[in-house]
């Protein structure tokens, strides 16, 4: 089992996030990639409320797809795919999000993110607790794990280091000509000095929702592939229902 030192624990609560190594199998990382690749080609089934969602440079006409997997800007909503959902619950994981947000944990939502050469595909700054209605913040967590070399080349995760302890910013739509859907955004402080979160295959990084984050173009000549799921404390709570009975809950342990 992963135990965080008193170190890692002080690092994520100061700056917001955390770079974790080696939580997963590379055979394992070879098989969630391989899934994914079987899903967006057709190979397999995509059944709602899995989502193969297309790039909109593509899907607009902007850019001719090179292959099938040029269209594809991610995967959403693979916890009933018996495959994809087992990243969820790698072990190494969850030890880490135990360390983090405590025992009883769900799952609440999950993408694969494929960022393929040759189209825009940044995501813009913001802050992941404008998706989810429950609350608190400190008992939602996401994991995030490269499954190929994440660099500033290919379009790697930038983020304002201690932003998670502000407040819930306004998002809005960025006035770029491009942008995926619901890849809403904010105006980050003009000082606001951000970090590159350039990772090795198989490293995860586990980050607060209210950490402003992003993402920048893929300029190189490869795929920037990422799977991640966001969990959530059983403590957490929504006024207008029981959000466990969502279509997404999926409770972990």
């Amino acid at each position: 089992m992963q135990r965080l030192t008193s170190k890692q624990v002080a690092d994520y609560n100061e700056f917001g996030y955390l770079i974790v190594p080696d939580l997963i199998s590379t055979e394992a990382l070879a098989g969630y990639e391989a899934r994914f690749v079987d899903i967006a080609l057709g190979k397999v089934l995509c059944e709602p409320p899995m989502n193969v969602m297309r790039d909109v440079m593509v899907v607009k006409g902007a850019v001719e797809p090179e292959t099938p997997l040029h269209a594809v800007n991610k995967l959403t909503n693979f916890e009933d795919d018996p495959v994809m959902f087992g990243y969820t619950n790698e072990p190494g994981l969850l030890a880490v999000i135990h360390n983090l947000i405590g025992q009883d944990v769900y799952s609440i939502s999950t993408n694969l993110f494929n960022k393929p050469p040759g189209v825009d595909g940044r995501h813009p700054l913001h802050q992941d607790l404008r998706y989810f209605r429950i609350r608190p913040a400190d008992k939602i967590v996401a994991a995030w794990t490269a499954l190929g070399p994440t660099t500033r080349e290919s379009g790697c995760l930038t983020a304002i280091p201690g932003s998670h302890k502000g407040q819930l910013l306004e998002h809005s739509d960025p006035d770029w000509e491009f942008v995926n859907a619901g890849f809403y955004g904010i105006d980050a402080p003009e000082d606001a000095q951000r970090v590159y979160i350039e990772l090795q295959p198989g490293e995860t990084v586990f980050f607060h929702p209210l950490l402003i984050h992003g993402s920048g173009r893929n300029r190189s000549d490869h795929f920037r592939r990422a799977l991640s799921s966001h969990y959530a404390s059983a403590d957490c709570h929504q006024s207008e229902r029981d959000w466990r009975a969502g279509k997404q809950a999926r409770h972990i342990s």
